[in-house]
């Protein structure tokens, strides 16, 4: 039940807010150096936030991160990590503001999973609003108009990554509690891209150490306020708030990179923003 959904609402605006600030900065770090390195930083700084809170848990640091499921928990970790990696490579090759729009269609992406590998019943109306979804994408892309490159699809191989990582969750959280959820995929993925990120360490410009500081500062922040907006509301309620990342990720990207939105990426956009509201419209029917 919900404590406070007002304060649920503005607590989901200030995380999309504050993930996108921390996007703009994995842009600009990631240019400078090199993806890997980045990546590397920020998952140390999320396993050291997901260690205190386990370490901070009632019941205990062994019992809070128990978990039946281990090997599943590692294929989320390196789902994880390889969606991270995709994405932020993709922000220094496309920008911010069309890997945004692409990777939109991450939500209708996981309604279709829940159906193909989780045997979820899916209506008719679900199915043409993942279509739509599609067909949005395919406007943004614009594949045979010239215009298109392969780096385009990194958004969309990210959305597939991430899709796949929320369904796995799904299947560890249906006889577990969460916790474990959300500290493994932190801990295996310091561990990985350790191995990953430090054969590709440069040494930071003393410049740029308060850019790396504020990012890693965000990397927690943007979780601390995502957790706290869950204590306050159920997720399905502001689900619909999480968009507005894309309005703050263009925001950034046309003020601080000069990046341009041009008018079929923002429609394509537009129509998967359109057609994954509706979808949860539709989840929302089901509910009730």
């Amino acid at each position: 039940m919900s404590r406070n959904p007002r304060l649920g609402i503005w607590l989901m605006i200030a995380s999309v807010a504050t993930f996108a600030a921390q996007d703009g900065f994995s842009r600009y770090l990631a240019t400078e150096y090199n993806t890997p390195m980045v990546v590397m930083v920020r998952y140390w700084v999320f396993a050291g936030f997901v260690l205190i809170l386990a370490l901070r848990r009632p019941e205990g640091l062994r019992a809070a991160v128990a978990s039946r499921h281990m090997p599943v928990h590692v294929a989320r970790a390196l789902l994880l990590v390889g969606e991270i990696c995709v994405i932020v490579w993709g922000y220094t090759l496309i920008g911010l503001i069309e890997s945004h729009a692409v990777f939109a269609i991450c939500p209708l992406l996981i309604a279709a999973f829940s159906g193909l590998i989780l045997g979820e019943q899916i209506l008719w109306q679900r199915w043409l609003a993942i279509g739509a979804g599609m067909i949005g994408v395919i406007v943004i892309l614009r594949p045979g108009m010239g215009v298109f490159t392969p780096a385009a699809l990194l958004p969309l191989a990210s959305a597939v990554l991430f899709a796949l990582y929320s369904i796995l969750t799904r299947l560890t959280t249906r006889d577990e509690p969460t916790f474990a959820s959300f500290f493994w995929p932190g801990v295996i993925g310091a561990a990985v891209m350790t191995v990953a990120g430090l054969p590709h360490w440069q040494p930071v410009a003393t410049a740029d150490m308060p850019l790396l500081a504020t990012y890693t500062v965000l990397s927690i922040f943007s979780h601390w306020l995502l957790l706290k907006c869950y204590e306050q509301i159920e997720a399905a309620r502001v689900q619909p708030y999480a968009y507005l990342q894309i309005v703050f990720v263009t925001l950034i990207g046309l003020t601080v990179y000069a990046e341009t939105l041009s008018p079929l990426v923002a429609l394509g956009a537009g129509i998967i923003i359109v057609a994954g509201l509706y979808a949860l419209s539709l989840e929302r029917a089901e509910k009730t």
